[in-house]
Parts: structure tokens; sequence; C-alpha cells
């Protein structure tokens, strides 16, 4: 069984489903702690006539100290869910499969989810299944485990009975290996390279978030995603 674990990111961008794609379970790792910085777990790019267009999340943490990502809970002061929608019809009005994905993005953005991680994981579950990804989720808090760092992802291994754990080569370089080695746990790396597909508005940027890919590009989405 191959294993590989990632934060529940906000509309992520394709390299987290790249990693789905070569992955028999994804973790979701929504029992570590929220980070006090700007992270992807609440923001993504998409792209208008402008350029890179940020959307962002307002979550609840004036406060509250340290929290888990399972505790973080949205803030729904103001307009913003509207203005995401209506931004999003307008930079893409001329995407050729924007809409068929329209339903989504409406009820994504009237559904008042409590915590973030729900709004997320409704993300994730719709494009896995819209890019026919078969990688099953399992949410970390259910598996009882602890640790941090290497430990923390070798007891995630242990708890599903996993043989490897698959892991971005960029990362390789946080992790101890001779953790790995003593469980009998094959570390087995990747890279991730941007494919290049049709964009609205100008030159190609990368990793925006995977709505671009999928607005853009539609049933073909999946062949793009791991033809490299």
């Amino acid at each position: 069984m191959i294993i590989s674990a990632n934060q529940p990111y906000f509309c992520p961008y394709p390299g987290f489903f790249y990693k789905a794609c070569l992955s028999d379970v994804l973790i979701i790792l929504d029992e570590v702690q929220f980070p006090r910085r700007t992270t992807w777990i609440s923001r993504n790019r998409f792209k208008n006539d402008q350029g890179a267009l940020w959307m962002t999340i307002p979550v609840w943490k004036k406060g509250l100290g340290l929290q888990n990502i399972n505790q973080v809970r949205i803030n729904y002061e103001g307009r913003w869910p509207r203005k995401h929608l209506e931004s999003l019809k307008c930079a893409y009005g001329h995407a050729p499969y924007l809409g068929d994905h329209l339903s989504f993005l409406e009820e994504m953005f009237s559904s008042k989810f409590d915590k973030l991680i729900d709004l997320n994981l409704a993300i994730i579950r719709y494009l896995m299944d819209f890019l026919q990804i078969d990688a099953r989720l399992v949410l970390l808090s259910r598996l009882g485990v602890k640790g941090r760092g290497s430990q923390l992802l070798i007891e995630i291994c242990k708890a599903m009975g996993a043989s490897t754990f698959l892991i971005q080569s960029q990362a390789q370089k946080y992790l101890d290996a001779k953790l790995f080695q003593e469980d009998r746990i094959e570390l087995r790396s990747f890279r991730y390279i941007p494919s290049i597909y049709p964009q609205l508005w100008g030159d190609f940027l990368a990793n925006l978030s995977t709505f671009d890919l999928v607005f853009n590009c539609g049933p073909k989405a999946h062949d793009i995603l791991i033809r490299h």
C-alpha cells in the first residue's frame, strides 16, 4: 500500500491531485497545527485579466491561540462569499467548461460550513471525483496516532499497514530517512512538473488552483494532470 499525506488546502493546485494519483491512500493532516502565517489552507490563486487572482477564506484566529486545522472556524462577516463567486464568474466567464461547475460553486459559497476543514474537504472530494482519482481519503484525526515530523508519518504508515510512504522530492530534506528504514517503510519520492495547458488571459501561470485547469480543459483535465 502506498500512502501519502497533505494538509487540506483550499482549492488545491494540480500537484496535490497528482500526488493523490500516485497513492492508494491520501492522509489528510487535519489534526496538526494551523499555521499562524499565511497558508494555502485558507487561500489560493486563480487567474483574471490582471494576472493572479488571490482568493482567501476569512477565519477566526484572534484570541484563540494555537488551533489544530480541524478546529478553525470560518468567519462569515461581510459579503465575501458573494464577492468570491462573482469574481470567479467574471474571471472565467469565457472558459469553455465553467458552466459545468457553476452549480457546485454556487453551493460552495452559499452553504455556511462551520469549519474550514469541511469546506476544503468538500472541494477536494469534488475535484477528485471529477478528475477520476481513486485514492481513498483518510483523516489523521480518525487514526488516533500521535507524533511530530517523520515519527508522525511513520506512525500513520503503521496504523494503515502501509509499506511505502510517498513524498514530493523537495520535501525529502525535512524527513529522517533512517527512521523509515528502521521500521522497514520505503520512502519513495516523486517530482511534480506542472503541465502547460490552454489558459485565459495571456501568458501561462503554473500552479494555480486546479479549478483553473478544470474550467479551461474540462474532461481533458485528468490526462493533462498525469501526462508528464
